[in-house]
């Protein structure tokens, strides 16, 4: 099962914030880091801030900081809300699929797909950014602006 771009984006935003150390950077700082076009980090962000996983304040002085809420997240509830309910295969899109009365295949990926959320779900926030991931997440926030991030 491949992710989509905005939950990937969204546990990296959650990631990041986690190890900001008092600091709030803003959305247009948290794409800079993150390497990501600054729509589509200010989409995940919104959605972030609507499930109260995270507060964002404008103006001077304004900037992202997780809830506490956020930071004993479920990786597995994140995951669950950002990818949505949809099956793993479209088996009644514009064009259905023939064996849909009978296939027991949906059904096996369903269970598969339940697995993967259930493996996530005691993953908590503050467990994947302990030791080292969390010191490469602050190297990247300060690498200085215009340099090449890999």
């Amino acid at each position: 099962m491949r992710l989509l771009r905005s939950t990937d984006l969204a546990l990296r935003v959650l990631m990041r914030l986690a190890v900001a150390a008092g600091t709030t950077p803003t959305t247009r700082q948290v794409a800079a880091d993150m390497d990501v076009p600054y729509t589509h980090a200010a989409k995940v962000v919104a959605e972030l801030q609507h499930l109260g996983l995270v507060d964002a304040r404008r103006g001077r002085g304004g900037g992202l900081a997780l809830t506490e809420r956020g930071r004993t997240a479920s990786v597995g509830a994140v995951v669950r809300t950002f990818e949505g309910d949809g099956d793993v295969v479209e088996c009644e899109g514009a064009t259905p699929c023939p064996l849909n009365s009978g296939c027991r295949l949906r059904g096996a990926l369903r269970r598969a797909q339940e697995a993967f959320f259930a493996a996530l779900d005691p993953v908590t926030l503050s467990e994947i950014v302990a030791d080292p991931t969390g010191p490469l997440l602050l190297g990247i926030a300060r690498r200085p602006a215009g340099e090449g991030r890999g």
